[in-house]
């Protein structure tokens, strides 16, 4: 069932701009974006490479702030606070997961999510976190004895761990195939079914998008269009 339209808004984002500047040339990556992420919800954002998705996900999850505009998460402003106050947001409340894994090459599955149990206020275990993403048969295996599949999902297992009110995800599937990206989106299904976590899924393809709550289209740094799905499609059941 997808998430009521009354159910209370995580993050306002109103009128964001963002331009950025390289010597005399200015590219324009995000127009005077409205948005609205609900708690508990699924949003894909979709758009071509250039669209300004990526740049929208970084200010949300306070590695960026906008030009002009103004984003509140429940009741922060993120565009006023300091990097001290974005550094504390970032740890206690949001998780990401990023196309490339950024895993450590010398620490096993289970010692990579550690790495954030170790400093998280409310931490799951490392075993629970992989077991919630299919894992629990590798967790003391080397990322170079892991699949892209399995490093993509212990990279999630590492962003969860913290129990993080958001996951921001920015292409998890772009360097896998379809059969393996199935995988990696039912591991972002499940987190979300099972823990509430508000999630937001960046993608270029358009299959991807029936697995949301909603989907929110992005064309030149504006939102073209927002589309409410009655029902979630199964990630098995997608068509990419």
């Amino acid at each position: 069932m997808a998430v009521s339209p009354d159910s209370p808004v995580v993050f306002r984002a109103r009128g964001l701009t963002k331009v950025y500047r390289m010597g005399e040339v200015e590219v324009q990556a995000l127009a005077g974006v409205d948005f609205d992420l609900r708690q508990s919800e699924l949003v894909v954002l979709l758009g071509p490479s250039g669209s300004g998705k990526s740049t929208l996900l970084n200010i949300l999850g306070g590695l960026d702030v906008p030009t002009t505009g103004e984003v509140v998460y429940r009741d922060h402003v993120l565009t006023t606070a300091d990097d001290r106050a974005l550094t504390e947001y970032r740890r206690d409340h949001v998780g990401f997961v990023f196309q490339f894994y950024n895993l450590i090459p010398s620490l096993t599955a289970r010692e990579n999510v550690a790495l954030v149990t170790d400093i998280a206020r409310d931490p799951m275990r490392p075993e629970e976190a992989l077991a919630l993403v299919g894992l629990s048969g590798r967790l003391d295996h080397f990322p170079s004895q892991l699949s892209g599949g399995e490093q993509q999902r212990v990279a999630i297992a590492r962003a969860i761990a913290k129990r993080p009110d958001v996951l921001l995800c920015d292409e998890p599937t772009g360097a896998l195939d379809s059969t393996t990206g199935v995988l990696v989106l039912e591991a972002i299904d499940l987190v979300n079914r099972e823990l509430g976590t508000t999630t937001a899924v960046i993608t270029h393809n358009a299959g991807v998008a029936a697995m949301a709550d909603r989907v929110v289209s992005l064309v030149d740094g504006r939102v073209t269009s927002i589309r409410e799905h009655a029902t979630r499609v199964a990630p098995r059941d997608l068509s990419w």
